[in-house]
């Protein structure tokens, strides 16, 4: 529609300066001609001429304003569309990586428990004992399968959902979580100002947490400590959680929120491996609480993960009085 009025209004200008400038010219030469002849033939003539001319130089002005519309319209329009088609490309392509990443993830156990099987079905004189070994296995990929299902239920949810927020304070939740995983004394510390209230969903904002602790805790050694510290930053509070190990390389960096993605399977402590989905659940979490998560690492020696989640004012003011 705008273009569509500019272009008649640039039509509209020109035509009417040429046909003001034509007249004004016809009107000079008549005037002149007059003192010398009657008006007669040779005015019908001029007149019909100078009107020629003006009817063939609109006609290749407007044609060349045409051509100028259908150009620039043209590559307007493919670099609009271009742009607008852009995310939805990336969401494809995103799209199409996930699926086949989630794929390989599920058929990885699945490709195990139907080799034990076979092997148990072909042995014709099976123990008691490695029975229960094949099936103690085939168990522990059903909890991998289990795992691995609720991450992608649990990634596809938070992508469509609207949570329900409430104030929390993040202290107690981090301690509530840490306190849930059973571990030695000492093996996580926790420290900084309590009461740092933040509006959040409950189960959201204790997944999170999770997410954070476990991972720290599974890429770093068992005799290693993992501190937790918790601040107020202007408007956020501010959740820190350091752990030390071989940490993550400087070109991994900005890989490591995406989903699937496993910057180096040895780091990790023990047999135990993840999916490569905590983080990025982690960081969809974030976003959807207006917050910011970001992380810096130091080669062999430690790897922090700095999570900004806004205050909820007006029950912090309430804490401080």
């Amino acid at each position: 529609m705008l273009v569509s009025v500019s272009f008649s209004f640039a039509i509209f200008q020109i035509a009417s300066t040429e046909v003001r400038t034509r007249l004004d010219r016809f009107q000079t030469t008549f005037q002149e001609s007059i003192q010398i002849i009657p008006p007669g033939n040779r005015v019908n003539n001029f007149r019909a001429q100078e009107l020629d001319k003006a009817s063939e130089n609109l006609s290749i002005e407007l044609l060349y304003a045409n051509l100028i519309v259908l150009v620039v319209g043209g590559f307007g329009s493919y670099y609009l569309a271009r742009r607008t088609l852009y995310p939805i490309e990336k969401a494809h392509e995103s799209q199409s990586r996930f699926t086949s990443d989630a794929s390989h993830e599920l058929r990885t156990p699945l490709a195990v428990m139907k080799a034990e099987i076979e092997v148990a079905l072909r042995d014709k004189d099976p123990t008691i004992s490695e029975l229960k070994e094949t099936l103690s296995s085939n168990l522990e990929e059903i909890d991998k399968l289990t795992r691995l299902s609720e991450m992608l239920l649990n990634l596809s949810r938070l992508e469509h959902a609207k949570l329900k927020m409430c104030p929390i304070d993040l202290n107690k939740a981090a301690q509530c979580i840490v306190k849930d995983f059973k571990l030695p004394p000492g093996r996580v510390a926790i420290n900084g100002k309590k009461h740092q209230i933040v509006s959040a969903n409950e189960t959201a904002l204790n997944d999170l947490i999770r997410i954070l602790v476990d991972n720290a805790l599974l890429y770093s050694p068992n005799d290693s400590k993992v501190h937790i510290n918790i601040s107020k930053h202007d408007d956020f509070a501010k959740f820190e959680i350091t752990n030390q190990g071989s940490g993550i390389a400087a070109e991994k960096m900005p890989h490591i929120f995406d989903r699937f993605y496993r910057a180096d399977t040895s780091r990790t402590n023990g047999e135990k491996k993840g999916y490569g989905l905590g983080l990025a659940l982690a960081k969809n979490i974030v976003e959807l609480h207006n917050g910011r998560i970001s992380v810096t690492s130091e080669l062999e020696k430690e790897t922090t993960f700095t999570l900004l989640l806004p205050l909820n004012h007006r029950l912090q003011a309430k804490t401080k009085n």
